[in-house]
């Protein structure tokens, strides 16, 4: 458990913070890994927002936590480690010295600065900490995606905001990797022989990496138009996901390790300039369709909009040049507007180089593991077996399942709240190293490029499908084809 803490959340009451930041620590709270002398400093732009600050909490807390988990007595005693502020990023006043004030009540606490707002003024919001302050050698800085718009604009952020703080103090937050099931994925393959055995190209045929959302715009119209899919969850979701399933084994579990094979993983993704870009990528824009019977507009018609070329399906076949991976691709994925809400990671074996049986017993499938991140978090494997039922030898699939919801019945990931936890206590594993976000755009910005060099826009699909068939298509030219398993949810991420 971590020491009792400060943390300063700038844009307190911002969509992010009352659907995740708030749970978190709610969370957090009845799970006894709060200590009584922690503060939770909100920053709020209006009196009123003050005055309503505790009601519009506990509105966001009964909204967004399971019906089971919102208690009116654990709140009572949650709500007192709330303490809403005025303050004007954009000004230094009588407010931000009315913080300072407060923080050195305790000078040598933790202190943990959230930046949940735009990283345009992540810089200004630096520079008013250190004139005002507020930074101390024990203070953490934690800054949220997207990082950036380019390599460009990624490297003048970082340059800001570190000249304020040191790199072993900034938290570039990815809550992918906050993910129980993530983090397993590294327990999975660096404490079980059997499948660090297999895991490379000499077994594996090919690796999928998919991310689908249900949801569309969702009142980040503005924001999305300018980024788009392959920015908004390529850059850092599904990069990161990536590293982790291909990176070699570090020497030891801690943030240096980790983040420096990752960072050989994203310098090995071979370079996709041009033709290549047209060969291995495909960009998608859904239109009106139905979900659930329920019929939903397209993405112009939520931009308000006749006319945008931004992507919000994208689907890449990369390659990482490597001995370990060598000509085995790696599909990614991701969409808004599909079919089902699901995060997985499936790993394809190849096919076994002799058929001991007969034809008559059936057709054999190869091997195939299933990490799905959500909506349930689960770790699938499946191999052939005889078919039980049937007194001729016939072959059939069976899975092999890991549902952590049965298994720990106590249970409940929340990647938000182990994320502020882990920064807390200065533990930087499972965040993002500034190199990292320097490789990742480097691949991006050419695939970028390619795409507005081309007069083609993206291909359409239908609201509540996979994707456009184009995305299909690329993997029929290696033979093979999506593995759609997702569950139906409509729920918002944890």
């Amino acid at each position: 458990m971590a020491e009792s803490f400060d943390i300063v959340i700038f844009g307190g009451t911002g969509d992010l913070t009352l659907r995740k930041l708030i749970p978190a620590l709610y969370r957090a709270y009845r799970e006894d890994q709060l200590l009584p002398e922690t503060r939770i400093i909100a920053s709020c732009r209006s009196q009123v927002d003050i005055d309503n600050y505790l009601e519009t909490a506990a509105l966001a807390l009964q909204q967004h936590l399971a019906a089971e988990e919102f208690s009116v007595a654990i709140w009572e005693e949650f709500k007192q480690y709330l303490y809403p502020l005025m303050l004007d990023i954009a000004t230094i006043d009588e407010h931000w010295h009315a913080l300072r004030k407060l923080m050195d009540e305790d000078i040598d606490k933790v202190r943990v600065f959230y930046l949940a707002i735009p990283p345009a003024i992540f810089g200004m919001s630096c520079q008013n900490l250190a004139e005002v302050g507020l930074i101390t050698p024990n203070s953490r800085l934690v800054v949220e995606k997207p990082l950036g718009y380019d390599a460009t604009s990624a490297d003048a952020i970082n340059t800001e905001i570190a000249d304020y703080f040191e790199e072993k103090n900034i938290y570039r937050i990815d809550h992918y990797l906050g993910k129980e099931t993530v983090q397993n994925l590294m327990a999975l393959r660096f404490t079980n022989l059997i499948f660090e055995q297999l895991w490379n190209a000499k077994s594996i045929d090919h690796v999928q990496i998919s991310i689908s959302e249900t949801v569309g715009l969702e009142g980040r119209a503005g924001f999305y138009n300018d980024a788009g899919a392959l920015r908004d969850m390529v850059q850092n979701h599904l990069l990161q996901l990536l590293c982790l399933v291909a990176m070699e084994s570090p020497n030891k579990i801690d943030a240096k390790s980790i983040q420096a094979e990752k960072i050989k993983v994203l310098g090995a993704l071979r370079p996709m300039r041009g033709e290549d870009v047209a060969k291995n990528t495909v960009r998608g824009q859904y239109v009106a369709g139905s979900y659930f019977g329920e019929l939903v507009p397209g993405y112009l018609e939520e931009l308000g909009s006749p006319n945008s070329h931004t992507e919000t399906f994208v689907a890449l076949r990369a390659y990482i040049d490597n001995w370990r991976w060598a000509r085995v691709p790696f599909y990614l994925r991701t969409g808004k507007r599909m079919k089902a809400r699901c995060a997985e990671i499936v790993i394809q074996f190849k096919e076994v180089p002799h058929r001991v049986y007969d034809e008559s017993a059936g057709p054999l499938e190869p091997n195939r593991l299933v990490i799905r991140l959500q909506p349930e978090e689960i770790i699938q494997l499946t191999m052939m077996s005889k078919n039980l039922e049937n007194m001729d030898v016939q072959l059939k699939p069976a899975t092999l399942n890991l549902n952590f919801s049965d298994t720990y019945t106590k249970f409940r990931s929340d990647a938000y709240k182990r994320l502020i936890l882990d920064a807390a206590a200065a533990n930087t594993s499972l965040f993002i190293h500034r190199d990292e976000v320097a490789s990742a755009w480097g691949w991006i910005d050419p695939i970028i490029e390619a795409w507005q060099n081309t007069k083609a826009g993206p291909n359409l699909y239908r609201a509540g499908t996979w994707g456009p068939d184009e995305s299909d298509g690329l993997l029929a030219q290696d033979g093979h084809s999506w593995f759609n398993s997702g569950k139906v949810k409509t729920n918002s991420d944890y």
